[in-house]
């Protein structure tokens, strides 16, 4: 003889649906009451890290690898690439915004214009 099958109301699968929606809704809404900060920190974490890894790579001479040591504490999230034939560093704040410096002879490191 088979065991039966436990039943669940239709009215008790709904209820466990929208408690499982809840978190979504309340990280949904929280991102959208703080996207404007999260951006001008993102924006502001990838201009730092483009001008100091391109005054580390091409004013100092050190290797790209090595400028993550003058970075402040809490950027962990940004990530620095180079590109030597243009003599520039770009800065990516988690995949989210991206700056990049130049290097000019007599100027220093100068960041591109922002594009808003």
């Amino acid at each position: 003889m088979a065991t039966p099958m436990a039943f669940t109301p239709p009215h008790r699968r709904r209820r466990w649906r929208r408690l499982a929606l809840l978190p979504l809704a309340i990280a949904a809404a929280l991102l959208a009451w703080f996207r404007q900060p999260l951006d001008a920190h993102a924006v502001t974490a990838a201009s730092y890290g483009a001008r100091i890894g391109c005054s580390c790579r091409f004013i100092a001479g050190r290797a790209l690898g090595d400028c993550r040591k003058d970075f402040e504490p809490g950027m962990a999230l940004v990530r620095l690439s180079e590109d030597t034939a243009a003599g520039s560093v770009t800065a990516s704040f988690a995949l989210f915004r991206h700056q990049t410096a130049f290097f000019r002879r007599g100027e220093g490191c100068v960041l591109e214009q922002w594009a808003d």
